[in-house]
């Protein structure tokens, strides 16, 4: 602009001087209103699509259990600086997710390392984020929102996949391909933490 004031005429008599600090604030304040709205819409994917377990261990809901060895176990691999995303494998109902709650309780206890304080676990709703999908990429956008939301330092957050075979695994055709492509890399550079849980058979 060569340092010079600009004039925006409007319908009104007289113009409206703009000058560079008034355009820098201007295109702040969208970047602002852009990052709330896109804060906002995730924030409103994560509560149609998960479920927060530490609300739920606040109003007592998750069930206080024993294995002390595989809690401990859970809790150095989410301590690691890398290769921290657990995978928990067993039989159906032996209790992998109760293994989850089990952890919830112990962070709403804070007997947990400094690390894992204050963390919040959603558990993935699977049949939910699979419902009502329509379009092609809808579910990948539905993920991606999640994963973007989790990545967020101010929430952390931990992402709890039962059955996770179920979008990563082998022959669930192209749409399991895309979502494995895009859940992959995310866990692999850290950006975010997950738990999943799957059987013996689908491992």
């Amino acid at each position: 602009f060569s340092g010079r004031t600009l004039d925006c005429q409007s319908n009104y008599a007289g113009s409206i001087p703009v000058t560079r600090s008034i355009l820098a604030n201007m295109a702040k304040w969208l970047t602002h209103q852009f990052v709330e709205l896109a804060f906002e819409k995730e924030k409103e994917v994560v509560e149609r699509f998960t479920e927060n377990l530490n609300q739920k261990a606040k109003i007592n809901e998750l069930a206080v259990i024993g294995r002390e060895k595989e809690m401990k176990e859970l809790i150095c691999v989410l301590s690691r600086v890398i290769k921290n995303n657990p995978l928990l494998i067993g039989h159906p109902g032996v209790g992998k997710t109760a293994i989850v709650e089990g952890l919830v309780q112990r962070i709403k206890k804070e007997q947990v390392p400094d690390y894992l304080k204050g963390k919040t676990i959603y558990q993935l709703d699977m049949m939910a984020l699979r419902a009502g999908t329509k379009f092609q990429g809808e579910l990948e956008t539905r993920l991606k929102m999640i994963l973007n939301y989790m990545a967020q330092p101010e929430n952390n957050a931990i992402l709890f996949i039962d059955e996770i075979h179920m979008i990563v695994g082998d022959g669930g055709g192209q749409e399991v391909l895309n979502i494995a492509n895009l859940l992959k890399p995310v866990l692999s550079r850290g950006e975010t933490q997950c738990i999943g849980a799957t059987t013996q058979e689908e491992y």
